[in-house]
């Protein structure tokens, strides 16, 4: 049996081939389904559509909160002055390794996202 994300990625790839303009019989073949189950798929056209806008809407809700979080964090170690805090050798080697491990995660994304959005991340 399908799983909903396997049926919803299966609606959308008939969904691409259907708007290409390959018959019921041409998408079946592609996917390796019959006929019955293109013609049961394109009856959930508009909602495999709706289901992907959703799941994108979802994962920038997610990524946004995330950036959030990020930022928030960031402010928090600022205003805590760790560098200035007196603590064990232990405890400043583990922060100060902690810190730079985030630092380099959040650089990372920070590059990614500057080579996917170019124009608007100079």
């Amino acid at each position: 049996m399908s799983t909903p994300a396997g049926i919803a990625g299966r609606c959308a790839k008939a969904y691409r081939l259907a708007k290409g303009g390959a018959s019921t019989q041409e998408i079946a073949e592609e996917l390796g389904v019959s006929t019955d189950t293109v013609l049961r798929d394109k009856k959930r056209f508009p909602t495999a559509a709706a289901a992907r806008a959703h799941l994108l809407a979802h994962h920038a809700a997610q990524a946004e909160a995330a950036v959030r979080q990020a930022v928030t964090a960031a402010q928090a170690v600022t205003e805590a002055r760790p560098g200035y805090t007196i603590v064990d050798d232990e405890t400043a080697g583990r922060w100060c390794s902690e810190l730079r491990a985030a630092a380099e995660q959040l650089a990372a994304a920070a590059s990614a996202f500057a080579d996917y959005y170019p124009s608007v991340t100079r």
